[in-house]
């Protein structure tokens, strides 16, 4: 059971506080919290779980905020972990981000749906469809009235979701849509790191299959992969039932309404990526010299574009001038120098090449800038993971069902 929530700020400061069952805890637990945090650094940041002298505590830190969960008693960690993503999740979805204005502004949606999520520090109400039929998501309109009427009662729905009586409380009872569609898209992020010898050290996908269904009555789905062993570190929906996967990878299920993560999954050791960036640095008299390419390695069969570049300009580079044959060269204040390029063009590779000026006194470049690379494809998963097909039961017509697949760079590093 747990007994208090806190928002921290980036600074440490605690944004929003929540109490969730009758015994309270004292805001002194984020002080110790936020000083163990700066005497041991990033690395306390990573701990999910951590022992405080008067509680337990799990923590979890998304765009700079940290949802800090506290508990006295005995209880599974992952429950803990997980209702935290959950409220993270939630609120990105209803804020349309996560950062300390957005929360700021929205206290009042923030704490209504801290209110239906969680209830005596259990978990109550997680699914993103449902709590939209309870709370409606903050728009110019609630807020005018909120100022004018000084009541929040424009968020709040009168009634009840219908799914609070259904067997499913993910999905509204008698559901009904003029046409029946269900469309699913396989979402991939490629992470790769290459060393300054141009070897792959590693090259992961992190994938989700996600879904939008608009379909009538109590359909029941069951979706399969051509090559599903390729498949690691697999995260399900509460919907997905577990037995048929665990017994033949087969995804059977009841979906939500509307838009929801089905799964997501890691694909480990690829040996390729898409696109190759060769850094070339050589300094010497107080000048360094830069070169890059960048080129295509394995035709994916799909066009790559949303090409971009960025990397940034070691402390001791006092002056930069970079210029590119195809794309744009922008030096922003804070020395980070971004490459857009775009499509790559069949007539040439894209190159960028200048000079860096190091501070007086310095005859080479010491430290060696990290080349992030971003890029996206649209209609192919690199991992190679393929849907074999989805059938539907329970269902009157006959549904319309779209398949989609895009790429994108994920953490992709290139060192020089």
């Amino acid at each position: 059971m747990l007994q208090c929530i806190f928002l921290l700020a980036d600074s440490g400061e605690v944004m929003l506080e929540k109490q969730l069952s009758g015994h309270r805890v004292d805001r002194a637990i984020c002080s110790w919290f936020w000083e163990q945090a700066i005497a041991q650094g990033d690395s306390f940041k990573l701990l999910p779980v951590i022992a405080s002298p008067t509680h337990y505590l799990f923590q979890i830190v998304r765009e700079g905020i940290t949802f800090l969960a506290c508990t006295q008693a005995e209880m599974p960690p992952l429950m803990g972990i997980e209702f935290l993503c959950r409220v993270a999740d939630v609120l990105s979805d209803y804020l349309g981000g996560l950062n300390e204005d957005l929360i700021k502004d929205n206290f009042v949606i923030v704490y209504e749906l801290l209110d239906e999520m969680i209830d005596n520090g259990f978990p109550l109400t997680t699914e993103l469809n449902i709590l939209r039929e309870m709370i409606a998501p903050p728009n110019i309109v609630s807020k005018v009235l909120s100022v004018v009427t000084g009541s929040n009662i424009a968020n709040m729905n009168t009634t009840l979701p219908g799914a609070t009586a259904s067997c499913v409380p993910w999905r509204t009872t008698d559901l009904k849509h003029s046409n029946n569609e269900i469309y699913v898209d396989l979402v991939e992020e490629m992470d790769a790191t290459i060393n300054r010898d141009g070897i792959l050290v590693k090259c992961e996908i992190y994938g989700e299959v996600q879904v939008n269904s608009h379909l009538s009555g109590l359909p029941d789905l069951t979706l399969s992969f051509s090559n599903p062993s390729i498949l690691n570190d697999v995260r399900f929906h509460p919907c997905v039932r577990f037995r048929p996967w665990e017994s033949h990878q087969i995804l059977s299920f009841v979906p939500p309404d509307g838009q929801f993560k089905l799964m997501s999954y890691r694909v480990k050791k690829l040996k390729s990526t898409p696109i190759y960036v060769k850094p070339q640095l050589s300094s010497d008299a107080g000048t360094c010299r830069v070169s890059v390419l960048v080129g295509t390695r394995n035709d994916p069969g799909k066009t790559v574009d949303s090409i971009t570049v960025q990397f940034q300009l070691p402390p001791c580079v006092l002056s930069a001038d970079l210029s590119s044959n195809h794309g744009t060269v922008n030096i922003l204040t804070n020395k980070t120098c971004s490459w857009s390029i775009g499509r790559i063009p069949k007539d040439k590779a894209p190159s960028m090449t200048g000079k860096l000026v190091l501070v007086t006194g310095l005859e080479r470049l010491h430290v060696f800038p990290t080349f992030k690379v971003g890029f996206r494809i649209m209609g192919v998963a690199l991992s190679g993971l393929k849907i074999d097909k989805l059938d539907l039961k329970n269902l009157a017509n006959k549904p319309y069902k779209g398949f989609r697949a895009m790429t994108q760079a994920g953490e992709y590093e290139v060192r020089s």
